[in-house]
């Protein structure tokens, strides 16, 4: 079990590095010329922003539905491989979990009928255990002590990547990513602060958490769409958060003027 753990961690891991996350194809344009007044342009790139997609300065190319930028992996995590990052966050922990079982019980059945309690004091007596048959493994002070190594790093893990894993459901179960759901915030913040009376919807909720999982998770592994168009709410269309993100770019231009 410990073994299939490993092999499904490490095959999500490379899948996730290796895949990549998609990138916006060079001097990329909507089909739709008048379209180009609702997108960001890069001059890196030398093409349009697609919606959902944004620039990273490390890989030096325009991420599709980009979500941040991971150097565990050392490559963004987005279109293609959000899927497979997001398991290796599940399974790490649980691979962890299970390996943590197993060095307390490698260390509770090594120190079984090794410790005697006195009136005063615990002693410990870590020569080979007397027992009939003697174990297979022998288990000294050098042992036992990398197993409470082994076993710290394992709960460490399990606790760090867990609560990134945590953090990943909740933006793919409102199909967000990470970026979106900062831009979200500060157009509420927009919107509050100049009293401007309009109401931001996020495009591309789908409305139900289970809609919006498999736009992530597919039994092919591939996720849905092209990476360049995205199925919207109604009320909503392709371009309602690039507008917006044009929104807070020019109100940034003018606080800092």
């Amino acid at each position: 079990i410990l073994l299939n753990w490993t092999v499904m961690i490490l095959y999500n891991y490379f899948s996730a590095m290796f895949v990549g996350p998609g990138y916006v194809p060079l001097g990329w344009t909507p089909e739709k010329s008048q379209d180009c007044m609702y997108l960001q342009y890069c001059k890196v790139c030398q093409s349009y922003k697609a919606p959902r997609s944004h620039h990273c300065r490390k890989c030096n190319r325009c991420v599709m539905k980009m979500d941040h930028h991971c150097p565990w992996i050392n490559n963004c995590c987005g279109y293609q491989n959000h899927a497979s990052f997001t398991l290796f966050l599940l399974l790490a922990p649980l691979g962890c979990i299970h390996a943590s079982f197993i060095f307390v019980m490698t260390m509770y059945t090594q120190l079984y009928n090794r410790i005697s309690f006195g009136w005063s004091s615990v002693k410990i007596d870590m020569s080979p255990a007397k027992r009939d048959p003697r174990p297979i493994i022998p288990f000294g002070l050098s042992a036992f002590a990398a197993s409470l190594f082994a076993l710290g790093l394992a709960l460490g893990t399990t606790i760090a990547v867990g609560m990134l894993f945590i953090i990943q459901m909740k933006v793919i179960l409102t199909n967000k990513t990470s970026i979106e759901s900062w831009i979200e915030e500060k157009a509420k913040d927009r919107i509050q602060y100049y009293q401007t009376g309009e109401t931001f919807i996020f495009p591309y909720d789908m409305g139900s958490k289970w809609k919006n999982f498999k736009q992530v998770f597919t039994w092919s592994g591939i996720p849905e769409g092209d990476g360049l168009d995205w199925p919207v709410r109604d009320g909503c269309h392709q371009y309602t958060l690039t507008i917006e993100q044009l929104k807070q770019k020019a109100d940034k231009r003018v606080r800092s003027v």
